[in-house]
């Protein structure tokens, strides 16, 4: 190692920072925000500068660095690209066992400044030596992407809890068991997601139950449109924990290469007329996962909250007393739409959108036309492109204009995206001619007439 790497206690200590400007007061506010006192010195001190150190219980000293300055110190900055006042501070500081840091000259430090990830008490830190700063900050925004908000919060949630745990469990194998579990499972997705009174409860189980058969949960998750890209964090690390994985035919094969490799896969999809699985079963399966200890991942394309039916897997599990947890997904009217450069809302367009299922229960189309039909709104239909030709002579027969837009969107936000444009009228003769199939989201409204102006994914295979 070029470097030792240390985390210095600094709360309450003076730290000296030597130079007034922008860069003096990027360093200042990282001081500050590990608990020290910056005494500020330079010629000139910009105002900001100059307030943060004063809120802060800092001071600031409009001069010239004299060796004098360095007393009491339990660091020195230096960020006043002068090289000659780099070079002084440096050398008297070394000559009093202060550590300094240069910016931008990396062979006058005698510690590092890294690139840093806050999720207090958790801290992580990236360097290169001062070498390539900007590898650092790239590493610093690769994890921020990865590690939760609330790691934090978990942290503190089970640090508080470690000598309760200790003396509940005291043999030192059944305890590191006893943490593993509690880190992967329930409990820390429930600190996380805010719920601590909840998280606290499935600890006293948990622990309770230890020398028994691990407890199963269910994570209902939102696979959103097919591109993996618009997946949540916390979407992608229930994935990652998850035994085995119930999905179904909407959820794209680059969403599915996300879930834990040696995780068992499950497929469960439907199609018109087609049933790999009932819902019934389905809800079954997962109940039974879980009553087994599996940590259980339901993923469903879109939101499962939205012609998904996961309100009824939830309801199952609920009346079984499995615990589950829901995970919302972008729905494939606000990803396609998004996609194909069509806002569902606009000023001038629509002021109310409407979701509505092509088909029902019992496979009919009898949907309330009138309301369909009103002006200044859009009107999105899922699963409505067998029904699409009864659809749009049901909504011309209520009021609306033959020349209404109207666009269906194929395998919205996936490289075999299509889009095709027309009006209600028309759309039922394009479309025999389209050779269009499921699954394909239909748009309804004059907002669609801004999708060549507004679109930006034009992936080859669009229409």
């Amino acid at each position: 190692m070029d470097y030792l790497p240390v985390f210095l206690d600094v709360r309450g200590r003076d730290a000296l920072v030597v130079g007034g400007g922008k860069v003096a007061l990027r360093k200042a506010e990282l001081l500050v925000q590990a608990g020290a006192l910056p005494r500020v010195v330079a010629p000139a001190i910009q105002p900001a500068l100059v307030e943060l150190a004063e809120r802060h219980g800092g001071s600031c000293d409009a001069v010239p660095f004299a060796p004098a300055h360095l007393a009491g110190a339990a660091l020195v900055i230096v960020a006043t690209g002068v090289p000659e006042v780099d070079a002084t501070v440096h050398r008297e500081a070394g000559a009093r066992g202060v550590p300094v840091n240069v910016a931008d000259r990396p062979e006058l430090c005698t510690f590092i400044l890294p690139a840093v990830v806050d999720r207090s008490p958790v801290i992580v830190a990236f360097s290169t030596g001062g070498r390539v700063p900007v590898l650092a900050r790239s590493l610093r925004a690769r994890l921020e992407a990865m590690l939760p908000a609330g790691l934090g919060r978990l942290a503190d949630f089970l640090g508080a809890r470690r000598g309760w745990l200790r003396e509940r469990v005291p043999d030192p194998g059944l305890r590191l068991r006893a943490w593993e579990r509690l880190l992967e499972g329930a409990v820390a997705e429930r600190v996380l997601a805010g719920d601590e009174a909840g998280a606290e409860r499935l600890l006293q189980e948990e622990v309770a139950a230890l020398d028994g058969a691990p407890r199963g949960e269910v994570f209902l998750v939102g696979a959103g449109p097919g591109d993996p890209d618009l997946l949540s964090f916390r979407a992608l690390r229930l994935m990652q924990q998850a035994d085995v994985v119930f999905y179904d035919r909407l959820v794209s094969a680059p969403v599915l290469a996300l879930v834990r490799r040696e995780a068992e896969r499950v497929y469960v999809g439907k199609r018109r007329g087609e049933h790999a699985v009932a819902q019934p079963d389905i809800n079954e399966l997962l109940a039974e996962h879980a009553r087994r200890g599996r940590r259980v991942l339901r993923l469903k394309g879109g939101d499962p909250f939205i012609f998904g039916r996961g309100g009824e897997e939830i309801e199952h599990l609920a009346e079984a007393g499995i615990p589950f947890q829901v995970v919302p997904g972008i729905t494939a009217a606000s990803g396609c739409a998004a996609y194909a450069g069509i806002p569902l809302t606009h000023r001038d367009h629509a002021q109310s959108v409407r979701f509505v299922t092509g088909h029902l229960k019992d496979g009919s189309i009898d949907l309330d036309w009138p309301e369909l039909a009103r002006p200044q709104q859009t009107v999105v239909f899922y699963m409505g492109l067998v029904g699409l030709p009864v659809i749009c002579e049901r909504l011309i027969a209520h009021g609306m204009a033959e020349s209404t837009p109207v666009a269906l969107v194929q395998q919205g936000t996936t490289p075999a995206q299509r889009v095709l444009v027309s009006t209600l009228g028309a759309m039922p003769e394009r479309l025999r001619a389209a050779q269009f199939h499921a699954p394909t989201l239909a748009i309804v409204g004059t907002v669609v007439s801004l999708h060549e102006r507004l679109s930006w994914f034009r992936p080859a295979a669009e229409t």
